[in-house]
């Protein structure tokens, strides 16, 4: 049972792996780069589990018969794996990916960009700064507070879904968009389905958490961000393909009491000289909801534990499917 390390970011498994080394001490600890391997294709014939994080690379269903004949599982330390997984997929491979763990920051990061934004704190913070504090007094009247108010969340996944269930403790009504949303999976997590329309004409936030496809790029345009209620929101933490940014620009550009709160662009980080960067109503920050720092080492132990259940025999809880990645980030 030989195992590997397969990453063409070799920097990544040593941060991520950090702290779970000596937790698999039956995996070799050098770090193989997909040019390694297609380079020497015999000295992998017996490799039967690879592990990975961000930089995993993304091979064809030739290169991955021939190089890995043996091969059983991936596990993956990380959150998607839509850039590599399905010819691994097509191949027989099991996918595991720690997607519930790097879910956990984001949904955290989200958490707290709601709770400020229904507080105006961004608005306020901004006027303050520039000694402009009757504007400041009166904008409170603008921003509702925390009870009682509309949050909308579009795509209902293992982000949205967890954003949903920790909304409850603030009495915020959740609306979501989300075409795979069962009526069951929606009285479960307690929230209202609701059309795009409803969520950017009726909540005063509204996040995006849809999975990334080709289905829901540019989904997000003028259409819909005209239709902001004043002093509202849009946070985005899923991707920035989805959004038609030169319509969000030019809602931002027409409704200074918008703000839009971007964790990631298309592309990331925008180019020089974007309007993003400018416009007072538009806070960036450079793709930081997921795991950072410490909170990498969560996804390596979800990851280590999914292996050994699988090695075990038990039940997995994050084994991806062809059927999945259509609708996972």
């Amino acid at each position: 049972m030989r195992s590997i390390y397969l990453c063409n970011k070799k920097n990544s498994v040593e941060s991520v792996y950090a702290d779970s080394f000596d937790k698999l001490p039956e995996v070799e600890r050098r770090v193989y780069t997909s040019a390694e391997v297609i380079a020497s294709p015999e000295t992998f014939k017996d490799v039967e589990y690879v592990f990975s994080t961000w930089g995993m690379p993304s091979m064809s269903e030739e290169e991955i018969k021939n190089c890995f004949p043996s091969l059983k599982c991936v596990f993956y330390a990380a959150g998607s794996v839509q850039a590599f997984a399905r010819p691994f997929l097509s191949c027989g491979v099991k996918v595991f990916s720690a997607w519930a763990a790097n879910a956990v920051p984001v949904v955290e990061y989200t958490l707290a960009q709601i709770i400020l934004s229904n507080k105006g704190f961004f608005a306020h913070s901004r006027e303050m700064k520039k000694g402009n504090r009757e504007a400041g007094k009166v904008m409170k009247n603008g921003y509702p507070g925390n009870y009682g108010e509309n949050v909308g969340i579009i795509g209902v996944g293992m982000i949205g879904s967890q954003v949903a269930e920790r909304l409850k403790a603030y009495k915020l009504n959740v609306l979501a968009f989300d075409p795979f949303l069962s009526d069951e999976r929606a009285r479960e997590l307690g929230i209202k389905k609701a059309t795009l329309d409803e969520l950017f004409s009726t909540c005063r936030v509204v996040s995006n958490h849809m999975a990334n496809n080709e289905q829901t790029k540019g989904m997000l345009d003028y259409k819909y961000f005209s239709k902001m209620l004043p002093y509202s929101t849009f946070i985005n933490t899923g991707r920035g393909a989805q959004v038609v940014e030169a319509d969000l620009v030019r809602v931002l550009e027409e409704r200074p009491d918008v703000t839009a709160i971007l964790d990631v662009t298309y592309p990331e980080p925008p180019a020089e000289g974007h309007a993003f960067y400018s416009l007072p109503n538009c806070f960036l920050t450079p793709h930081i909801a997921g795991s950072l720092m410490n909170e990498t080492h969560r996804m390596a132990e979800y990851i280590i534990e999914e292996y050994k259940r699988f090695i075990s025999g038990e039940p997995r809880r994050y084994e991806v499917s062809e059927k999945m990645l259509e609708t996972m980030a």
